[in-house]
């Protein structure tokens, strides 16, 4: 390869006299694609014999090209516009080749579709968040892979006084469905290319329902637009994917912004090759994902934290495995959740002794309302909190609130606003047209903004211990994780309205925990902190995150506010005196000599400047 893997950042910044600080990319956004359906078809003419996708079957991979896609994505599209279809397409059903197909269709000739999470479809008890999602989409068109898997689905549906829509489906077929192979047999016509010829940036690609890590689910507007110009700011930083197409195996949904818009719009953009993933990060699944390592060798590998941990820890317990991973991958690539430095410091490590070339260990950060990525670690980093500078065409405003600094983002990328809620459309955008993440940053560097942003947690996680002291959320579950490397698996942190921090927390994969080592570890986080900087108590939890009462989610990270919900036995039980048996508690206040916690400035005060 003689490309670089990143494009250098040339970063501009402005401190305002109302105390935000600007930050944008000097380099200029090229011209994006028209459409998603307008990327698909130029790769598919650039490489009509190339895979685009594989999915795993019972007798190996079952492999799709370009140019078999595409002649399908062209039946269904005409077999959409032959119904009048003037409602969107719901899709109950998780990752495939009937799904990608139908998507892509609907991107071609500019019907929006909504792909729903399995956790709304197949795994809720009530269908209550489907029931929602429904009465917002309205839809003309339903898909559910096997109909007979997403009966209920299909029943709550039905009974939630939506206006009459068709339901298709590839098998399991109910009364009055139509098969999918139907829509595949659909002769194309004039018909799709004046369709696709009339798609515009602010076309709607497609409804994506936010996860809900901090609140109910949202029907974010995701427009054509705003897909293709991420992709071509992404491609900008990352000039590697002209000269390699990328290959990726990935489990992460489409019904997420993560696998469904960064990730799939990665391959399609430029003429790659998707292999679905059927295992996922958990103890039971997690061995298919193994096996599939076996036989498909990725050049960028796409996870979250979660992942990547378990990942990790089968490499290096198997290094022919390593060195089959390696051979050919150029980025590993992380998102959603913090990673802990102990992890990267650990995947660095497998990379230098298992790789003959480099190998970059990168992140971004985004948001479904920015389709996602908004900002990239395109330049060489050790650190593991660095989540980049912005993409050209970004522009940030880091704002002063409750002591923290709130990034806010304008640019092409960005969604107009929320499905049927103009309310929540409204407050998500403050005067300036920026809009309001509810994520908070840092500089890593004060002197110097290109050297990027660290994420500083979620502003609706932190909370006030009776003292009146912010708690950093993100910051304790993050030294935590990193002190006690591979002991724990994940953590919650708890002491909204208490006398001082705990934490819940799930031992590492096949560990029992060690009460002396966890001590240690919160001793570690708390060295010289005041109260609101150090952890007290943790309480290691014997059942896993359980993902239909939403603890988990669909990508794999934790719902704190969930977890704090259903575990309310628990946080009591951390907090009983005296501490339980089973609770590890590290003592009370600090030695006198500690630093006192930061002074949390109130109204109208400047707070300390956005840095480390």
């Amino acid at each position: 390869m003689t490309s670089p893997l990143f494009a250098r950042p040339d970063i501009a910044s402005e401190v305002r006299a109302d105390g935000c600080l600007l930050i944008r990319s000097r380099e200029e956004l090229l011209t994006p694609a028209p459409g998603v359906g307008a990327m698909f078809g130029s790769a598919a003419a650039a490489t009509p014999e190339r895979i685009l996708l594989a999915q795993p079957g019972a007798d190996g991979w079952r492999e799709l090209t370009y140019a078999r896609a595409h002649a399908r994505v062209e039946s269904v599209a005409q077999s959409l516009l032959s119904r009048g279809l003037d409602r969107p397409v719901l899709i109950l059903s998780g990752n495939s080749a009937d799904h990608l197909v139908l998507a892509l269709a609907c991107q071609t000739i500019g019907v929006p579709y909504a792909p729903v999470s399995t956790s709304y479809s197949l795994r809720s008890r009530d269908f209550g968040e489907l029931r929602a999602i429904g009465r917002l989409v309205r839809p003309g068109l339903v898909f559910a892979e096997d109909a007979s898997a997403f009966a209920g689905a299909l029943a709550a549906l039905g009974e939630s006084g939506l206006p009459p829509h068709e339901i298709v489906a590839s098998t399991g077929m109910p009364a009055g469905a139509t098969r999918f192979a139907d829509l595949l047999a659909t002769p194309p016509t004039r018909e799709v290319r004046a369709a696709a010829a009339a798609i515009g940036p602010s076309t709607v690609a497609k409804y994506l329902f936010t996860s809900g890590s901090t609140g109910a689910p949202k029907g974010v507007i995701t427009t054509h637009g705003m897909l293709c110009a991420n992709q071509r700011m992404i491609g900008q930083v990352w000039p590697f994917l002209r000269e390699t197409p990328p290959v990726l195996l990935d489990w992460l949904p489409w019904s997420h912004t993560f696998g469904g818009s960064h990730n799939t719009n990665l391959v399609i953009a430029n003429g790659g090759t998707l292999y679905l993933d059927d295992g996922r990060p958990t103890p039971q699944e997690f061995g298919r994902t193994l096996r599939h390592l076996e036989t498909v060798t990725p050049t960028v590998y796409l996870n979250v934290p979660r992942g990547l941990a378990m990942l990790t820890r089968s490499l290096e317990l198997d290094p022919v495995l390593a060195r089959r991973f390696f051979s050919r991958l150029q980025v590993v690539f992380y998102a959603a959740a913090a990673l802990p430095q102990d992890l990267w410091t650990r995947l660095e490590e497998l990379a230098r002794r298992h790789a003959d070339h480099p190998v970059a260990l990168t992140t971004s950060w985004g948001a479904t309302e920015t389709a996602p990525a908004a900002l990239s670690a395109h330049f060489p980093s050790s650190r593991a909190d660095c989540v980049g500078v912005p993409l050209p065409g970004v522009e940030v405003k880091i704002t002063p609130v409750r002591g923290k600094a709130e990034i806010r983002v304008r640019g092409p990328h960005v969604t107009p606003g929320y499905l049927g809620r103009p309310d929540l459309t409204a407050g998500a955008f403050d005067a300036e047209g920026y809009l309001r993440t509810g994520d908070a940053v840092r500089l890593i560097d004060p002197a110097d903004p290109s050297a990027g942003l660290r994420f500083d947690g979620r502003l609706a996680e932190d909370f006030k211990l009776d003292s009146g002291t912010w708690v950093d959320v993100s910051a304790l579950r993050n030294a935590l994780l990193s002190a006690a490397g591979s002991l724990l698996s994940d953590c919650v942190i708890t002491g909204h309205d208490r006398r001082y921090v705990g934490a819940l927390a799930w031992a590492g994969p096949g560990l029992s925990p060690d009460p002396a080592l966890l001590a240690a570890a919160l001793r570690t986080v708390g060295a010289g902190a005041g109260s609101s900087r150090r952890i007290r108590r943790l309480l290691i939890l014997s059942e896993p995150p359980c993902a239909e009462a939403g603890e988990i989610t669909d990508k794999g990270y934790l719902n704190q506010a969930a977890c704090l919900r259903r575990r309310a036995a628990e946080v009591a039980e951390l907090y009983r005196e005296p501490a339980p048996a089973h609770v590890i508690d590290v003592g009370d206040d600090p030695p006198a000599s500690a630093h006192r916690d930061q002074h949390t400035p109130g109204a109208g005060e400047r707070p300390a400047p956005v840095a480390d």
